[in-house]
């Protein structure tokens, strides 16, 4: 089977799981099961299928329609595998997740929950693969559509229904614009073909019109700030493993939109463009690991950590842009490649994260990093795969955080030669604002990992909790180990990143790695070597060991005591550093960046208020209307029916009057 044959059956497999979920709800265990195990094994064949599609040549298929708007086509190009293959690994996971986690919701529709789960799937590999904007629209609607009710599958919380109201205002609010934007290239094309786009001949105004309705349409549904606003509210409410789906798969749907249209139909050829873009990325990392640095709840914190990281790829799609607009083929590819590679690795480590969040409320049942405590040794699986989400999103080598992150900052240096004033001036900032996000972030996952696992626990369930149960341990360490793999795999990875930038750009691939060694085009310039740093670090950690052990240093005393040392104090549980103390420091230093949030928040909320309280006025209005005319109307039809039947008696000799009447009366208005 070809790499198409292979995505269709995948995306059949998903359909058939969210079927069979649906049929079974009655029975909530046997729905809890088919659903994680469709969408497991539709997941491995959608791997195959990306597997497929880079050993063999591009594959398109084309159903002729009757509709005047296309036929319906998917392409497994270079940039739709790659994105194929980010939903098949984390879909896998939070599938396999997502059978004993469900248990806690095993008063609910759990058939229905498995039928918007495999549907989501499904929609998002539609979306990356389809090519007319048409169908892509119907996909992309249908996604959120899926998404939405996923958010709100906990109705009984007022929190949920409000988050996803929210989340649909501003999600049509961007298919809006979307929409917009494919009507210029439609307008110009004649065809909603993606093919005919890219020879769509627009001028330059309706170009950059174009590429801001799409820049803004698609950013909002990824959660750049200021369209960030829904993004926090919404990834807290679903269940854990529909959280860690959409913060690291569905938001990348809408990068997978930038570059698409942005870059590839409309080529980037305009600098300032590409610096709109690395603006927007700039401000959403610093923002979202402020924002993220200050809560006390482990989801929403992940949540502002994923704005964060959504800064983090528009700056490399920037630097991409840039590149692109000024013709420095070595920046393009090592934007682009920062991009994806970054892609790929926040899939990996804010699944794991959000996994992570969701096996801890699983047993503590709270979200509040206060309430937790010690779960270390209780939760040993669990804290061993979350500190490896903590130092793969911190960007700590060797994990892959790091290498995406290296690359990021090697496209910046290499931008930063530029012979143009203004890239020789944005790029240094960039990098000095990345390295500062970077801090940010390294303090933000210390707070959340000592505040859950480490010090004392802060409350009794955190005291009694156990180790959750093993599939969901499972997942987390395929993750986890996923987060290893693609660290120190950089060197054999980076080469086909970089044919994807280059399929997706229009440039020639350049060498990016040798060996064991990743380079950023030029040797000269910098070198890494993820499996290098590995034997390093280990040789830290086992030279002090073999030190003790030649000395016989496990001859000296141990500690007998238990608890901390509190210079001379009896030791109390309060004594110790909790989340909301560790970062007070960081909220007074940055309380102006604070302030920001209630000039970007509070306009979209009283939007998303004003249109709520709309909608209900008019729902308030519609039984008046009802009351005043449909009901009136409806009871004098009523009244002339009844008195009407009257006249139907039933006699034959009744019925031959009636005739002659009306003969007489036509006779009389003819002959008057």
């Amino acid at each position: 089977m070809d790499s198409i044959q292979l995505l269709l059956l995948s995306v059949s497999l998903f359909g058939a799981g969210a079927l069979a979920s649906l049929l079974l709800n009655g029975f909530v265990r046997v729905a809890r099961y088919v659903s994680g195990v469709a969408g497991i094994i539709a997941a491995t064949v959608g791997v195959a299928a990306v597997i497929r599609a880079f050993v063999s040549p591009t594959r398109v298929l084309v159903i002729q329609s009757p509709l005047p708007f296309g036929a319906f086509s998917l392409t497994m190009d270079g940039l739709a595998a790659f994105m194929v293959g980010v939903i098949c690994i984390l879909g896998f996971a939070a599938s396999l997740y997502s059978i004993p986690y469900l248990e806690k919701y095993e008063n609910r529709s759990l058939g229905v929950m498995g039928f918007f789960t495999n549907i989501f799937i499904a929609m998002m590999l539609l979306v990356v693969t389809v090519s007319n904007a048409f169908y892509f629209l119907i996909f992309w609607e249908t996604m959120t559509l899926a998404s939405y009710f996923l958010v709100i599958f906990e109705g009984e919380k007022k929190e949920s229904i409000q988050a996803g109201y929210l989340y649909m205002v501003v999600a049509h609010t961007g298919t809006a614009l979307i929409m917009l934007s494919f009507l210029l290239f439609f307008l110009n094309a004649g065809s909603f073909e993606f093919s005919s786009f890219r020879s769509a001949q627009l001028s330059p105004t309706f170009k950059s019109v174009a590429f801001l309705l799409a820049f803004l349409g698609f950013g909002a549904k990824a959660g750049m700030v200021p369209l960030h606003i829904w993004l926090p509210r919404a990834h807290p409410a679903a269940p854990s493993h529909i959280s860690a789906l959409m913060s690291g798969v569905m938001i990348k749907t809408a990068i997978y939109g930038i570059l698409r249209v942005c870059v590839d139909f409309l080529g980037a050829s305009i600098l300032w463009w590409g610096v709109v873009v690395l603006f927007f990325g700039v401000i959403s990392a610093v923002l979202g690991v402020l924002y993220a640095l200050t809560e006390r709840d482990i989801k929403r914190m992940l949540a502002y950590s994923s704005v964060e990281n959504i800064g983090i790829i528009l700056i490399g799609v920037g630097v991409g842009m840039i590149g692109l607009a000024i013709n420095a083929p070595v920046v393009t590819l090592l934007g682009f490649l920062a991009a994806l590679y970054h892609i790929l690795n926040h899939t990996l480590f804010k699944g794991l994260l959000f996994l992570g969040a969701g096996s801890v409320d699983f047993q503590v049942h709270t979200r509040n990093l206060n309430e937790m405590g010690g779960l270390a040794r209780r939760m040993p699986w669990t804290a061993l795969t979350f500190l490896a989400g903590a130092l793969a999103v911190s960007s700590i080598p060797p994990l892959n955080g790091f290498v995406s992150e290296w690359i990021l900052f090697q496209s910046l240096i290499s931008a930063g030669e530029s012979q143009i004033f203004s890239v020789r001036a944005i790029a240094p900032l960039s990098a000095m604002v990345l390295a500062m996000t970077g801090a940010l972030a390294a303090m933000c996952f210390i707070k959340a990992y000592g505040g859950a696992f480490t010090g004392p626990a802060r409350s009794e369930r955190a005291s009694q909790s156990n180790e959750s149960p093993g599939l969901m341990v499972a997942s987390m360490v395929f993750l986890a180990l996923g987060c290893l793999a693609f660290g120190l795999g950089a060197p054999y990875i980076a080469p086909s990143l970089v044919g994807v930038a280059a399929s997706f750009s229009g440039i020639s691939p350049l060498p990016v790695a040798a060996g064991v060694w990743i380079f950023p085009v030029e040797i000269s310039q910098a070198l890494l070597s993820p499996p290098l740093i590995l034997i390093i670090l280990l040789g830290m950690l086992v030279v002090p060991v073999a030190v003790v052990a030649i000395y016989d240093g496990r001859k000296a005393g141990r500690r007998i005591v238990d608890a901390p040392w509190s210079c001379g104090y009896g030791y109390s549980p309060e004594m110790s550093v909790s989340a909301s103390s560790f970062d007070q420091p960081v909220k007074i230093t940055f309380r102006v960046f604070y302030s920001l949030r209630l000039l970007i928040d509070k306009p979209l909320a009283d939007i998303a208020r004003w249109s709520r309280q709309t909608k209900e006025k008019i729902s308030a209005a519609e039984p008046v209307l009802e009351r005043v005319i449909v009901q009136p109307v409806t009871r004098l039809i009523d009244y002339l029916g009844s008195n009407a039947q009257r006249l139907q008696m039933g006699d034959i000799r009744m019925y031959c009057l009636y005739i002659i009447l009306t003969l007489a009366i036509l006779l009389i208005v003819i002959f008057r």
